[in-house]
């Protein structure tokens, strides 16, 4: 059974098939949110923390943390912005962490002063990229999300996009590097340009569990872009999605209606045993609390044995897009 295994400095998480869910906060990205962005630039921390606290406190097994504020010198820029965030979030949650940058500096430098086992988020199976991130995922031996795109651009066949994603495997592997620590990003189209996007993922996901034996995740709020009420189309998403072969997501925990389907499909796909999770979160839920944005009913049992995009917007993913 294919086992990605991340950590903190205490906690170890595993993502697999045979574990829960794994929800990776993406709060802590100031792509598409200017406050934020202004604030990190100014050296104010304070939306960071409270990010960081909440996501944690709703249920989030791991965060992903970007500090690319400026599409302006960011190789001069981000490597001491992120370092500065990454030790930040260390100091106040407990939960594994994702390093999201598209600039390899600052990629490396986080890795430098990150504890445990981190995840890259990300490389793509563009050559540059290949032979910028799969040295470092070697030398720090860490996991890395392989997002289904290269030079060529991102494909509506999903054929093609699993192309993609099986070139990253097998060029990973002349590194040394297991498919254990490959996560699959297969990008989630818009519902609502694409009719097909939802049956394309799935199909994927199932092609790439089956044949590549490999984690998954994604932008998980993609899928509704440009609709209306985009959470609750979000939500029926993530049951359909974890059945299909998703281990993991990027997205925002602090959104009761989609952690409920994640809690859900866990009790349903056999990974809280005993409903054991969901009952300690909902046994006090009271239905008038519902809808009161990061506050979670109780505090959740652990995500995964052992413990419990970001420039991700503009890489077709998550991150700030649900703002």
């Amino acid at each position: 059974m294919t086992r990605t295994i991340v950590a903190s400095a205490t906690r170890e998480i595993i993502i697999g098939f045979d574990q829960p869910f794994c929800v990776i906060g993406e709060r802590i990205n100031p792509t598409g949110r200017k406050k934020l962005a202004a604030e990190m630039i100014a050296g104010n921390f304070d939306t960071v923390i409270k990010d960081a606290l909440e996501q944690v406190a709703a249920g989030a097994t791991m965060l992903d943390v970007n500090a690319g504020v400026t599409s302006v010198n960011p190789n001069e820029t981000e490597p001491g912005l992120l370092v500065q965030t990454m030790e930040i979030v260390q100091g106040l949650v407990d939960v594994p962490l994702s390093i999201d940058s598209s600039v390899t500096a600052a990629i490396e430098a986080a890795l430098k002063v990150a504890k445990g086992r981190p995840l890259i988020n990300s490389v793509t199976g563009e050559e540059e990229k290949l032979e910028a991130i799969l040295p470092l995922c070697k030398k720090y031996d860490v996991p890395v999300v392989a997002i289904s795109n290269d030079e060529t651009g991102i494909s509506e066949d999903p054929d093609v996009r699993f192309a993609v994603a099986k070139k990253i495997v097998e060029r990973a592997a002349d590194y040394g590097i297991k498919p254990h620590d490959i996560v699959v990003d297969p990008l989630v189209m818009p519902i609502g340009a694409m009719g097909t996007a939802g049956q394309q993922v799935f199909a994927l996901l199932r092609r790439l569990r089956e044949e590549l034996k490999v984690n998954t995740t994604c932008g998980l709020s993609n899928i509704s872009f440009g609709l209306p009420h985009r959470h609750g189309i979000n939500a029926g998403f993530i049951p359909m999605v974890i059945g299909a072969g998703m281990t993991s997501a990027i997205m925002n925990p602090c959104r009761p209606q989609e952690m409920e389907a994640v809690r859900a499909a866990n009790v349903l796909n056999g990974t809280d045993p005993n409903c054991t999770n969901w009952i300690k979160t909902y046994r006090d839920y009271k239905p008038a609390e519902a809808g009161h944005g990061a506050a979670a009913p109780a505090t959740p049992a652990p995500a995964a044995a052992g413990g419990r995009r970001g420039g991700r917007a503009a890489r077709v993913g998550g991150g700030a897009a649900t703002e």
